[in-house]
């Protein structure tokens, strides 16, 4: 039961830094592209590569804290169930291009972020 709360703690976490995040891309992007969805997300996976490289080859940490940060907060954080329904807005509003590049930025990006992550943890910790 402990595991779930430090999870559920982690998951409150990551969900109001994705609103956090939201909110200022809108203010400084505006709604005509879905910027937050896309940045929490190459952010995030991100974040993992980073995390789950320095628990592998540098950390020890315990499974709560783990589960904390990866289910828990990364989980909140990231957003692919809204990635999501923002193709499919962006795909009804018949923005072909705008959805081609959401799905190649996000997931793309979002790819290359996570070895990144991977790779800047290894390359300082040897």
């Amino acid at each position: 039961m402990m595991m779930v709360l430090w999870v559920a703690l982690g998951g409150a976490i990551g969900a109001a830094a994705r609103y956090l995040v939201g909110v200022q891309a809108i203010r400084l992007f505006g709604l005509d592209f879905p910027w937050g969805t896309m940045i929490v997300n190459i952010v995030g996976s991100f974040a993992m590569g980073a995390i789950i490289a320095l628990f592998a080859h540098k950390l020890e940490a315990s499974q709560e804290v783990r589960a904390f940060l990866t289910t828990g907060v990364l989980g909140g954080f990231t957003t692919f169930s809204a990635f999501s329904l923002d193709f499919a807005v962006l795909a009804e509003r018949k923005a072909v291009a705008a959805a081609g590049f959401y799905v190649l930025g996000s997931v793309g990006l979002s790819i290359v972020a996570l070895f990144a992550g991977l790779w800047i943890i290894r390359a300082a910790i040897q």
